[in-house]
């Protein structure tokens, strides 16, 4: 049964997952293009820049893992125990485990461009980067269009707050907080800060100056 939304406060706030979904083709985007430029001599293949951005990498492909892990083992069964045969999750949880393979895939060609700092070695990283986000751009539409609303009217903002509280406690929050707050609006880290207290302004202090550091060694 449906809870009672006499206001917006009765309401899931899914601001965090839209932002998670952003902030993974974001970096997709990023890291696509600065793979490309270093295949075609626009920036230069130094050792600086290949080991911040195999770093990178790894991290970011860890976290599009540990996103959809969550889904799969903290979110789906929470949708299933409230709502049931309304809502069928199936071809969610099929990208999610093709998503799989294309991730060691990305990862393997990362581990190649380690070893074989070089334009080719960086075009076929990028190719891999391509692919992997061809597949999460379709399936976030999908995810947002089908789980939104059903998170919304079956789950109680109790029931939101415990999956968004597990996931958030299995992520790598010195990588996740400041890409976050690199993607996000005053007015939405507001709310984030909202929800979460004031620990996220403590944590971004701490975490915040080595993660600059690595963009500014990919990125310039």
């Amino acid at each position: 049964m449906a809870a009672d939304h006499a206001t917006p406060t009765d309401v899931p706030d899914v601001l965090g997952m839209r932002i998670a979904h952003r902030v993974m083709l974001r970096d997709l985007d990023r890291t696509t293009g600065v793979a490309m430029a270093m295949a075609d001599g626009g920036v230069p293949v130094t050792r600086r820049r290949t080991r911040a951005l195999v770093r990178y990498l790894r991290l970011m492909a860890e976290s599009i893992h540990h996103h959809h892990r969550a889904e799969d083992e903290i979110l789906w069964p929470v949708i299933d125990q409230r709502a049931g045969a309304l809502v069928d999750l199936t071809a969610l949880s099929d990208d999610h485990a093709a998503l799989g393979p294309k991730l060691e895939v990305l990862s393997a060609a990362v581990d190649r461009f380690a070893a074989d700092p070089s334009p080719r070695s960086a075009a076929v990283t990028a190719a891999r980067l391509v692919d992997v986000r061809a597949m999460l751009v379709e399936h976030v539409a999908e995810e947002e269009r089908d789980t939104f609303p059903v998170i919304e009217c079956y789950l109680s903002v109790a029931d939101w707050r415990d999956v968004e509280n597990r996931i958030r406690r299995a992520a790598r929050m010195t990588f996740e907080l400041p890409r976050i707050a690199a993607a996000v609006s005053s007015a939405e880290l507001a709310r984030l800060k909202e929800d979460a207290g004031p620990v996220i302004d403590v944590l971004l202090l701490l975490v915040r100056p080595g993660y600059r550091r690595m963009e500014r060694a990919i990125w310039g």
